[in-house]
């Protein structure tokens, strides 16, 4: 008998054209779901009959009360080599070893910067009244080139979208609590000797760090309050980075000019969410990672997790 897969939260209908699934399909039955569930005892029920799981990023959570209703789950496949979402201890316990994958850095560089573009040149709006009959020209645009693009993090995505502000003739900065002046030299930036300086001289605030304790709320209200009225925030890291009320807020008292955001608080977002409808805000539904590259790498990494998998010798673990 075939053991039974589950991936889950295949919105697009990617997963199969992605990879070639042929290599475990003689052993494999492999079933693709495109609702998202966040409900522990429907995810229970739709899972009790799995003995592998591929997941997405972290958009389903795998705590310890879910694991344990799910005795016949053996496999877990995540995206990426990082999960803050899956209980390892539990896996570990329940007998489930849970694989990653490759991820590239790319394409959440390239939706940042197209965040940041159609923010300065209000392309939403004007592409809008363009297609309906609307005003021809009805906003001036942001010039990059001159202006100082401010970055929260300096990593592998930080650096790569330093690049690119520096190719744009952007004078760029930036700020981590851990981040040297030896690193700030390497990318061929300036290092500001703290959070406030960089959000008070910024033009565009870029945020690429990772969530943890200390960056879990690291700009609140009082951060934005240093904003220039006609600065601009973009966050394609992680939400809780920023408190989402004290950002609606200055959206909605134009505090700030405007933000790109492609990280929520709840995800995917309910239709009547406040975010859905703020002012001032250009939002994607968490695009950074989705694309064909990426898509590929991920589902093609995840059949060789199961042939690995079925093979003894398991690959990518996690945990």
């Amino acid at each position: 008998m075939r053991l039974r897969c589950a991936v889950l939260d295949d919105f697009q209908d990617a997963a199969l054209g992605s990879a070639d699934w042929s290599p475990v399909e003689d052993r494999v039955e492999v079933v693709i779901f495109r609702d998202h569930l966040t409900d522990e005892d429907e995810l229970a029920a739709r899972l009790a009959d799995f003995d592998i799981v591929v997941t997405l990023r972290e958009r389903v959570r795998f705590p310890a009360a879910l694991l344990d209703r799910l005795p016949r789950l053996r496999l877990l496949v995540a995206s990426g080599m990082r999960n803050s979402v899956i209980d390892y201890a539990a896996a570990e316990r329940n007998g489930v070893t849970v694989c990653g994958t490759a991820s590239s850095s790319t394409p959440p560089v390239e939706l940042t910067w197209a965040l940041l573009l159609g923010l300065a040149r209000d392309l939403v709006a004007e592409n809008t009244a363009l297609r309906t009959g609307g005003p021809w020209q009805s906003s001036v645009g942001a010039d990059l080139n001159g202006r100082r693009l401010g970055l929260l993090g300096l990593g592998k995505i930080g650096a790569r979208v330093a690049q690119v502000g520096l190719a744009f003739g952007m004078r760029v900065s930036a700020w981590s609590q851990n981040l040297t002046k030896e690193r700030a030299d390497e990318v061929g930036v300036e290092l500001v000797a703290s959070k406030e300086e960089l959000l008070r001289t910024s033009d565009f605030v870029s945020i690429h760090l990772k969530l943890g304790d200390r960056t879990r709320g690291l700009v609140g209200a009082a951060e934005l309050a240093l904003f220039k009225p006609s600065a601009y925030l973009v966050n394609t890291s992680r939400a809780a980075i920023v408190d989402q009320d004290a950002l609606l807020a200055a959206l909605h008292e134009g505090r700030i000019a405007g933000a790109g955001l492609d990280v929520f608080d709840v995800e995917p977002l309910p239709a009547g969410h406040p975010v859905r409808t703020a002012p001032r805000l250009l939002a994607t539904p968490h695009l950074g990672y989705v694309s064909q590259s990426n898509y590929a790498t991920y589902y093609s990494h995840a059949v060789e997790d199961i042939q690995a998998f079925l093979a003894g010798e398991p690959v990518r673990r996690l945990g």
